[in-house]
């Protein structure tokens, strides 16, 4: 009964030092091209699932998929976009945001 409880205190104690490394880690999807992007973009005021407003953009311009080579063709209905250094994938019959490219524009 002593060692039972030993394990179980143990066990305890070890179990939040080991899921703390699975938590402190970034949230990350995984977008229509099978990259992992970060849904959170800094200095970007649009998230995955949202509207696109390109009045709310920063540097707003349409962008061509040719002029990068991690983009892809972007699916049908659907085009890129820049909002400051990030690339969006964007629906253009909603303007809802499906993907979100960070780090592609220094």
């Amino acid at each position: 009964m002593k060692k039972l409880f030993a394990a179980i205190v143990a066990i305890a104690m070890i179990a939040p030092v080991a899921a703390a490394p699975a938590l402190a880690a970034p949230h990350k999807d995984k977008d229509n091209h099978g990259q992992h992007v970060s849904t959170a973009a800094k200095g970007n005021p649009f998230r995955k699932g949202q509207k696109f407003d390109s009045r709310r953009a920063p540097n707003y311009r349409v962008v061509d998929y040719r002029s990068y080579r991690t983009l892809k063709a972007p699916p049908k209905g659907h085009r890129y976009v820049r909002s400051g250094n990030d690339i969006l994938l964007v629906r253009t019959d909603s303007g809802i945001v499906s993907s979100i490219f960070s780090g592609l524009i220094r």
